[in-house]
């Protein structure tokens, strides 16, 4: 057993989780002068939506929410990193307890709530950004403030616009996420009715405050029908987006080996991790057959493995990220990824 294996289930299994969380968190600000200098290990350059990513691997976005250790993340291997999700409004998130391991699943349930401290906090802190080239790509995750109600067109537009706004200047590419379970109602603008005038307004937004035009992707759930997600896919061919992530975390509880017990003393929140596995493929490959070889496709949930990441590109996946094999595998898992790939 790997010392990461016996520190995590002999400590921090037995700690809460968004406290071990946020310890990690302290270690990588910390640390941050010395990994922020730290070269890129391993990978090949990878061009995707007129960017180049210094390898396939990023790490997704729920682990950085405010934008204060993204910047150390490529001294472990990630290639991108995907902060937030931020929204226009800071938010301290849902009641705690708010994050759980299921250990032998190797899976996480959250249901934080997009808890941030808004997006003037994280443009302050991005606009001392330095840009290298070769460097580390960086996302910006938006998401909906849970005081805009989600049947009011007009207001959640403006919500998104106002973090298009703020930090879309600031980013190497844009993703619009309705697709997180832990904001009521926010899953309701998937729908194509709704989708595609907010993505048409976030793009002539982002094109009012940037000088080229910002790659825009969409996050979508694996909950989604089949149906569903092809409509996605004919959506972001017609609006032009440079992209899709498939996917966000789920609120199924099917095949999980933790008892039903536990799973019900946890409650709701979105699931990820290694039961994603097989629906976030499928997900993909629904959506690369439909879209062609053109769109750039992001593969996240339950990569874990050096296989599993090799079936997430042959299925069309361009980059892959990840967050709970991070947990789950410790601070060199990245660089065993990418040795593999």
């Amino acid at each position: 057993m790997r010392l990461y294996d016996k520190v995590f289930h002999h400590v921090l299994v037995k700690m809460d989780a968004e406290k071990a969380h946020h310890l990690t968190y302290e270690a990588l600000r910390a640390g941050g002068p010395v990994l922020s200098r730290a070269p890129i290990p391993g990978g090949s350059p990878v061009q995707a939506m007129g960017l180049t990513f210094p390898n396939r691997l990023g790490l997704a976005p729920g682990f950085d929410k405010n934008a204060q250790v993204y910047d150390r993340m490529g001294a472990f291997g990630f290639g991108h990193v995907e902060i937030g999700t931020v929204t226009a409004l800071a938010q301290p998130g849902n009641p705690k307890p708010r994050l759980f391991r299921l250990p032998e699943d190797r899976a996480i349930v959250n249901r934080m709530g997009f808890n941030n401290d808004g997006a003037t906090a994280v443009a302050a802190r991005l606009a001392r950004r330095r840009r290298t080239p070769g460097g580390l790509v960086l996302g910006v995750n938006i998401g909906k403030s849970k005081v805009v109600p989600d049947d009011d067109q007009a207001a959640v537009e403006a919500d998104y616009e106002t973090s298009t706004r703020l930090l879309a200047p600031h980013a190497d590419y844009l993703v619009v996420n309705v697709s997180s379970p832990n904001t009521p109602g926010l899953r309701n603008l998937q729908a194509v009715e709704k989708l595609a005038p907010l993505l048409a307004h976030v793009r002539r937004t982002a094109d009012q405050v940037t000088s080229a035009a910002l790659p825009l992707l969409v996050k979508i759930a694996p909950d989604l029908s089949d149906d569903d997600v092809l409509a996605v896919a004919d959506m972001a061919l017609d609006l032009g987006l440079a992209g899709i992530i498939a996917t966000n975390t789920t609120i199924s509880r099917e095949g999980l080996r933790t008892s039903a017990a536990q799973v019900e003393a946890i409650g709701a929140g979105g699931l990820s991790g290694a039961p994603l596995t097989a629906r976030a493929t499928e997900v993909l490959r629904l959506l690369r057959g439909r879209v062609g070889p053109d769109l750039t496709l992001v593969g996240v949930g339950g990569i874990g493995t050096p296989e599993q990441a090799r079936e997430r590109l042959a299925a069309g996946a361009d980059l892959l990220q990840a967050y709970s094999a991070l947990i789950y595998g410790g601070p060199m898992w990245p660089r065993q990824i990418l040795r593999a790939l």
